[in-house]
């Protein structure tokens, strides 16, 4: 909830703050004042995240080796380690990992997160609950704004810059979204702006909207748990276009590195290519 407030600044000062506003991500004064107090204050990062680990990677059978799809190495690591990694480079060291197939392997491997210097909480998926389902189980956890991601995809991506923009644009939900050469076999986003209209399946190349495809990395606040049906539901079809109707879904483009491990071919370049959280 918002207050109004009166304040007296020495027009030095509000001539400074005017310069920050560029009627895209920081609107006007008012919303200025409210960013740059945001950040003063050390409010300037999400302390929770969700990371969705209950998938088979079923593709990736035979690179496998009987692990769950989150414990695959690459370059000596798991995969999901990557991402765990990136949140606490950013201070986010609250992390619930949303588990289901060979579940136990995974709490075995990670436990409680000390080893990793963050704290780990599971919740389990008796029966596969999509990529929306698991926020249900997590709502207790999720009382204030936080990341959403999958286990299964490497990024490097500014989260202080990324939540700065979800707040400037005072949506529900913000997409990481990320270019590729070839969108054809993702969801490609249509922008009006920041605001995502909807995503557009495997377009032909020459129909394709944008390059811009959803990297799998969220920042939401906790009212989105709302949208979300009961049992098995997804994001991007039972969530996500309600948001966009609401004009409340934003994309935030980002230049660093990302790899789809989701086929052995696509694995193959990220093991070559991947450089790590730098």
């Amino acid at each position: 909830m918002k207050e109004r407030v009166t304040l007296t600044i020495e027009r030095s000062i509000l001539e400074q703050i005017d310069k920050t506003i560029d009627k895209t991500r920081v609107k006007n004064r008012s919303h200025a004042v409210e960013m740059l107090l945001r950040m003063s204050l050390g409010s300037n990062k999400p302390t929770k995240a969700l990371i969705l680990a209950g998938g088979k990677g079923t593709r990736l059978k035979e690179l496998a080796n009987g692990l769950p799809k989150p414990l695959i190495l690459i370059k000596g690591k798991p995969i999901i380690q990557y991402t765990i990694e990136l949140l606490r480079k950013f201070g986010i060291n609250d992390i619930i990992l949303s588990v289901g197939y060979k579940s136990q392997m995974i709490k075995d491997h990670f436990r409680d997160g000390n080893k990793l210097g963050v704290n780990i909480t599971y919740i389990e998926e008796d029966n596969p609950l999509g990529t929306a389902g698991p926020l249900k189980l997590a709502k207790s956890f999720l009382n204030e704004t936080f990341i959403l991601c999958n286990a299964d995809e490497l990024k490097d991506i500014d989260l202080n810059d990324m939540f700065t923009f979800h707040k400037s644009n005072r949506g529900l939900v913000t997409i990481a979204l990320t270019t590729v050469d070839n969108p054809c076999m993702y969801g490609v986003a249509l922008l009006n702006g920041n605001k995502i209209m909807t995503f557009i399946e495997k377009p032909e190349l020459k129909n394709a909207p944008s390059n811009l495809i959803n990297a799998g990395l969220y920042i939401m606040e906790p009212e989105v748990i709302d949208f979300i049906p009961e049992g098995y539901a997804m994001l991007e079809n039972d969530v996500f276009p309600k948001l966009a109707q609401e004009e409340k879904l934003f994309g935030y483009p980002f230049s660093g590195q990302w790899f789809d491990t989701g086929t052995p071919q696509r694995f193959k370049l990220a093991e070559e290519k991947w450089n790590g959280i730098l």
